[in-house]
């Protein structure tokens, strides 16, 4: 890159857009706390009481259409806050990602969930991504789906994370297009969005020259009765025994 652009060497890479790095002898370690307390002072909630959650595990959100309306404007402040975070914090993605949808016209319930967000974030705020050195180059992806979560629409969130060797390196959390009349068919729609990215990775690792081992990708999934292992490659799918 020296020989095509005008370069200069300033250290050890600390610090980018938010990202705070820490470099040692057995990793790399991104996170941004700084970012995440910021933000909590930003919407003063930095003495607030923390979250053990991000979002309930009883309670569904939905439209509440005759609740009181709040200001969008705060509103998607702080979506759009806490969108930014989910880059070192997969953890939130689900809840942000739920969120998200009433940015339209949000309403006092809608205020309390992403407050909760950030009281949960309050107490998990050094939390971040480790990358280990000399990890192998075996990738693998964990995929997962909420039968009909959504209050609104009954259409189902496919989740899945991906990891090359012991390290996390991309996530998703999506709503699904269709609405899925059973759980193994949400499971399905998740598995397949999961293999898609799986193919997508190592058609780009083959194009930067970066050979994978072995030369089939595993994709877990949780199956409504067990879990099953499926081996994705270019060529096609075939499940574990």
């Amino acid at each position: 890159m020296t020989k095509e652009f005008k370069m200069s060497m300033v250290g050890e890479l600390k610090y980018f857009l938010g990202l705070q790095v820490n470099q040692t002898e057995k990793g790399i370690f991104i996170s941004q706390s700084t970012y995440a307390k910021n933000l909590l002072v930003k919407f003063g909630l930095d003495k607030c009481k923390e979250a053990r959650t991000p979002m309930s595990t009883t309670t569904k959100i939905g439209k509440d259409e005759q609740g009181e309306d709040v200001d969008v404007k705060l509103y998607r402040g702080m979506i759009g806050s806490l969108l930014y975070l989910t880059a070192s914090r997969p953890d939130l993605s689900f809840s942000v990602g739920v969120l998200c949808s009433y940015q339209a016209k949000p309403k006092q319930s809608h205020l309390q969930a992403v407050k909760k967000i950030l009281r949960y974030v309050k107490g998990t705020v050094n939390l971040g991504i480790f990358y280990s050195k000399g990890s192998n180059r075996n990738l693998a992806g964990y995929c997962d789906a909420d039968w009909a979560g959504c209050a609104d629409d009954r259409k189902s969130t496919s989740g899945g994370c991906f990891f090359l060797g012991n390290n996390l390196i991309a996530w998703l959390s999506k709503k699904q297009n269709s609405v899925s009349l059973s759980t193994a068919e949400a499971e399905y729609i998740a598995l397949g969005s999961c293999c898609t990215q799986l193919i997508w990775m190592r058609q780009m690792s083959a194009d930067y020259g970066w050979s994978l081992d072995p030369s089939w990708s595993t994709v877990t999934t949780k199956a409504p009765s067990t879990y099953q292992r499926i081996r994705c490659s270019t060529q096609g799918l075939s499940t574990l025994t």
